[in-house]
C-alpha cells in the first residue's frame, strides 16, 4: 500500500492512541462513574482538537524536511480535510447516541465508560475497514466511483428522511439480541454481565454497548469512502479517522444537551455526503484541489451550525410571549 509513513510511524501513532486511552482510563478516572460537566467536556474537546492540529503540524514539519515543500503541503492539507470529513460525518453519531442513551434511560454518570469502550471497538473495526478500503481501491481503481455514487445515493437519502425519528423497539438487532440474551430488567452499575443463582444474565448497558458499536459500524460505512475523495494513503486515512473517533465521545458530552438545537446539521451532513460523492464521480473530467473541499465541507458544516443556532433563538423567543400570557 502506497504510503510515505515508515515503520516506525505508524508503531508510533499506535502508542500514542494508546497512551491516551491508558490516561483516560487510569489517570484521569475512565473506570469510574461519573457525571461529565459541560467544562469537561470542554476541555476534552479543545485539547482533541489541538491534538489533531498539532499532528498537522508534525506532519507538515516532517515531509517538508524529507520530501520537499509540495508533497508537505499536499498531504497535511489532506489530513485536515480528512479530519474536518470524519469529525462533521461522526457528528451524526451523537445524534444516535442521544437516541440510544435516552431509550433505556442511562443516567448520565454511565454512559461515559460504555462510550469508552465503544471508541476502543471502533478503532479496531475502522482500521481493518480502512486496510480493506484501500486495498480495494489500489487492485480495482473504478471502486471509487461505486463508493461515489454510493455517498450521494446516501445523502440524497438522509436529505429526504432528515426528519426521521428511528424506532429502536422494532430494531431487528435488538430484537434479535432480546430474544437470544436473559437479560435483566434493570442496570447494575456499569457491569455489562451479572451471575444470578449461577447463572449468567446480560445487563441493559451490554445492549447499549451492542447498539453503539452497531451505529458505528453504520456510519463508517459512509464516513470511510467519503475520506477516498481527499486521499487514499493509508496513513493519512486512519489517523485522520483515529482523531476524529476520539474526539467524538468528548463532542457528545459537550453537546448532548442541546442536540435538539442543531437541527439542521443532518441537511449539512447530507450535502457534504452529496458533494464528496460528486467530486468522487466527476475525478476523470474535473479534479476539485483539496483545499476547495476543504473549503466547502467547512462551509457548509458552519452554515449549518448558524442556521440550527439562530433558527432555535428565534423559536424560543416566538414561544416566550405565549408563555407569559399563560
Amino acid at each position: 500500500m502506497s504510503t510515505f509513513a515508515t515503520g516506525p510511524m505508524w508503531a508510533g501513532f499506535i502508542v500514542f492512541v494508546l497512551l491516551m486511552l491508558a490516561l483516560d482510563l487510569f489517570v484521569f478516572g475512565g473506570r469510574k462513574a461519573h457525571r461529565v460537566p459541560v467544562r469537561e467536556a470542554l476541555a476534552w474537546v479543545l485539547a482533541w482538537v489541538s491534538l489533531a492540529l498539532a499532528f498537522a503540524g508534525l506532519l507538515w514539519w516532517y515531509l517538508n524536511d524529507t520530501q520537499g515543500a509540495e508533497v508537505a503541503r499536499t498531504k497535511t492539507l489532506e489530513f485536515l480535510a480528512g479530519y474536518l470529513i470524519e469529525q462533521s460525518l461522526s457528528v451524526d453519531n451523537m445524534f444516535v447516541f442521544v437516541m440510544i442513551f435516552t431509550y433505556f434511560a442511562v443516567p448520565p454518570e454511565m454512559q461515559r465508560r460504555v462510550l469508552l469502550y465503544g471508541v476502543l471497538g471502533a478503532i479496531v473495526m475502522r482500521a481493518g475497514m480502512i486496510l480493506a478500503g484501500v486495498w480495494l481501491v489500489q487492485q480495482f481503481a473504478w471502486i471509487l466511483y461505486v463508493f461515489g455514487a454510493f455517498l450521494v445515493i446516501t445523502g440524497i437519502k438522509m436529505l429526504i428522511f432528515a426528519e426521521a425519528e428511528p424506532d429502536l423497539e422494532q430494531n431487528p438487532l435488538l430484537r434479535l439480541l432480546r430474544r437470544r440474551l436473559r437479560i435483566t430488567p434493570e442496570f447494575h452499575g456499569e457491569h455489562f454481565f451479572v451471575r444470578h443463582k449461577g447463572v449468567l444474565w446480560a445487563t441493559p448497558m451490554f445492549l447499549v454497548l451492542i447498539l453503539i458499536e452497531a451505529s458505528d459500524l453504520v456510519f463508517a460505512v459512509d464516513s470511510i469512502p467519503a475520506i477516498f475523495a481527499v486521499t487514499t494513503d493509508p496513513f493519512i486515512v486512519f489517523t485522520s479517522n483515529i482523531f476524529a473517533i476520539m474526539g467524538l465521545r468528548a463532542m457528545y458530552f459537550l453537546l448532548a444537551d442541546m442536540a435538539e438545537r442543531f437541527h439542521l446539521l443532518k441537511y449539512g451532513l447530507s450535502l457534504v455526503l452529496i458533494f464528496i460523492g460528486g467530486k468522487m464521480l466527476i475525478m476523470p473530467w474535473f479534479h476539485i484541489p483539496v483545499q476547495w473541499s476543504l473549503s466547502v465541507v467547512g462551509s457548509i458544516i458552519l452554515i449549518s451550525i448558524v442556521a440550527s443556532l439562530t433558527l432555535s433563538r428565534k423559536a424560543v423567543a416566538a414561544r416566550a410571549p405565549a408563555g407569559e400570557e399563560g
